[in-house]
């Protein structure tokens, strides 16, 4: 199994050590998520301004956001999936924004790294479906970003 991760930055500003930790991150979740199909993600880094764009386009809310995932795999009423063995699965869109990002560590007294793997990994399981609609899937969703950063090394400070 092998993820594919094609990385925008709009910011022009992320540095290649966060783009390396986010990619392991990514991959460590893919493994111990059980994906066993080559996959393709695409994250994009952008500032406030981009994310408040596109959070009032696609959510009809008018303010900035952190992150935002749109999922490929998600079927819609009478859609199909569609499958090829020989190209990887798109799994889907994860936008971050650098700018909130940045304000979020600070708050929170944690390191840009661990907000950022935090904010893609977060991205990464709404691709996979999990979601944060009522308290039960939140507390699902969050526990298992927890572990999983812990394991890999990225515990809150």
């Amino acid at each position: 199994m092998m993820i594919h991760i094609d990385f925008q930055d709009e910011t022009n500003s992320v540095d290649e050590a966060f783009v390396d930790l986010i990619q392991r991150v990514i991959r460590f979740a893919g493994d111990k998520e059980g994906i066993e199909v080559d996959a393709e993600v695409s994250i994009s880094f952008v500032d406030n301004d981009e994310i408040q764009e596109i959070n009032r386009n696609y959510r009809q809310k008018d303010q900035p956001t952190d992150v935002i995932s749109f999922a490929m795999q998600e079927e819609g009423e009478g859609e199909m999936k569609i499958l090829n063995e020989d190209m990887p699965l798109m799994l889907g869109d994860i936008v971050i924004s650098l700018d909130k990002a940045k304000e979020q560590a600070e708050d929170y007294g944690h390191s840009l790294e661990r907000e950022l793997g935090f904010l893609a990994l977060h991205g990464f399981l709404h691709l996979l479906g999990y979601d944060h609609m009522n308290e039960e899937d939140e507390k699902a969703m969050f526990d298992r970003q927890e572990e999983i950063l812990n394991e890999f090394g990225l515990e809150r400070t």
